[in-house]
């Protein structure tokens, strides 16, 4: 029986599905009334024995009816494959028919958080370059299941290839526990800082919130005042609060990376990619050539010594879809045969070496000036409000420089190339980054000119591709038409399909 056949009557996930669907249930409403669950904590010692009672059972009947429901939509989701659409029904008061051709569909992702690996079922992700509500979410399949899924749906005009052989062919990539280590230790610690200044800043909000309902703001407020008093007038706190932020950061890349990359493991294909990697959440992704609407090639001087960069590979959106960061495919710790490699999988016979570059003109590093002016004006005034105390301008000694270090590698690192397919875009500060676009990808292109810009002779090119905006900044006037132009030309000449 061939794998179409094999889904040709509509059919149902495992009943294991159920727990899944149970739990997925259960942690969407503890996280959106935890604050519920922390005053019945606080309170708890309080509550009398009657009122606990009808809580218990009021919580009792929830579960149940969470359970109830789960049952429900797992009876309700059947699938089916017919005339080569993917064809699902669904819903429990409000019910849906979606049917997808299978030349829309971009991916076939599978995926296992935690409950998944210990019930032995994978999810199965289907993805469009449409809106969100073409996505499907298939949650509790066995791998022989979803995989023959996967392949009745991806190999539909082509023979059945069978699993041995393809999980024994070679790699063309394999990171390993120590690999990984070198990744993490060279990731921007920077951004894991800011994210985690974030989420300190939204949980004082949740706080504050939660003082101020229960009428204890100035218990909170006299916290606060006593330890920044205490820490305004000691050195050695301030410098060991800064390491251990600093330690904090670098600790949360580490398991950022491993989490998320952990066994990265790359195969080609069938003229494709398959990326498996994850450790609480395991993923499998199949990246198609004709899907992937440009790449970006990444590294910082860091791992420029050590031989290694990062690939980020871009796929069709839709301005519907809420997490477009799912589209973003990102491969760690290849090496320049492995991206050479991969290059040439997707941009077959194109080489760009020995072209010249094209760099912005000077009125870029005007307007970069300019910004970071704006921004350190900014700056002062937020840490004088702040602190209420003039020394803070003598941060300056040291912004200062750092920003016109800034400015001056982003202004050198900006420039461009092209050969007759394709386009490459230099950019970065402390990373560097090289953006390869191949010129049918694009579905139009823009010449926007300010009224200083119109001044000064320069313009910004914007392509606009399925997977959002590129644009080369303040390029002269006359190279911005002949870019411009020649897009034009092949988008309007092109034969090939963008997706």
């Amino acid at each position: 029986m061939s794998n179409s056949e094999r889904f040709s009557q509509f059919r149902k996930q495992s009943k294991k599905g159920i727990l899944v669907i149970y739990l997925n249930i259960l942690y969407k409403a503890l996280k959106a009334f935890w604050i519920l669950l922390f005053l019945f904590i606080q309170k708890f010692s309080k509550i009398s024995e009657t009122t606990l009672l009808y809580i218990y059972l009021g919580i009792g009947l929830l579960l149940v009816f969470f359970l109830v429901r789960a049952f429900l939509i797992f009876q309700n989701f059947q699938f089916k494959i017919e005339n080569k659409h993917f064809i699902l029904k669904r819903g429990i008061i409000k019910k849906t028919n979606t049917s997808i051709p299978f030349d829309r569909i971009q991916n076939i992702n599978f995926k296992q958080n935690i409950i998944q690996q210990l019930i032995n079922v994978h999810e199965v992700n289907i993805e469009t370059a449409g809106s969100s509500k073409a996505e499907i979410s298939i949650k509790a399949l066995s791998f022989k299941e979803a995989s023959a899924l996967k392949n009745a749906i991806t190999i539909f005009d082509k023979k059945n290839v069978d699993q041995k052989t393809e999980t024994s062919e070679k790699p063309l990539l394999k990171v390993g526990f120590l690999a990984l280590l070198k990744v993490s230790l060279t990731e921007n610690h920077l951004q894991s800082l800011l994210l985690l200044f974030a989420l300190l800043i939204g949980f004082f909000q949740q706080i504050s919130e939660l003082f101020d309902g229960l009428g204890k703001r100035d218990v909170l407020d006299d916290y606060i005042t006593e330890n920044t008093s205490t820490l305004e007038t000691s050195v050695i706190l301030i410098v060991g609060l800064l390491m251990l932020l600093t330690f904090v950061a670098v600790l949360s890349s580490v398991v950022r990376v491993y989490l998320r990359h952990f066994n990265l493991t790359v195969f080609i294909k069938n003229n494709a990619l398959e990326i498996y990697q994850g450790l609480t959440t395991k993923k499998s992704v199949i990246l198609k050539k004709g899907k992937v609407q440009h790449i970006t090639i990444s590294h910082n001087p860091i791992k420029k010594k050590l031989g290694i960069s990062f690939i980020t590979f871009k796929q069709a959106i839709s301005g519907k879809v809420k997490k477009k960061q799912d589209k973003i495919i990102k491969i760690v710790g290849c090496k320049s045969a492995q991206i050479a490699t991969i290059k040439d999988v997707l941009f077959t016979n194109e080489n760009l070496e020995g072209l010249d570059k094209n760099f912005s003109d000077i009125y870029f590093r005007i307007r970069l000036y300019i910004r970071s002016i704006f921004i350190l004006l900014v700056l002062n005034v937020g840490l004088y409000v702040g602190f209420e105390n003039t020394h803070v301008f003598w941060a300056n000694i040291l912004l200062i420089p750092i920003f016109i270090f800034a400015i001056e590698i982003s202004f050198r690192k900006r420039y461009y190339l092209f050969s007759h397919e394709l386009l490459l875009m230099g950019s970065g500060t402390i990373e560097t980054h090289k953006t390869y676009l191949p010129f049918f990808k694009v579905q139009n292109v823009k010449l926007k000119q300010t009224m200083f810009q119109a001044r000064k002779n320069v313009a910004d090119v914007v392509f606009q591709t399925a997977s959002g905006k590129i644009k080369i900044p303040c390029m002269q006037l006359e190279k911005a038409q002949q870019i411009y132009n020649y897009t034009l030309f092949k988008v309007e000449t092109s034969k090939k399909s963008w997706m």
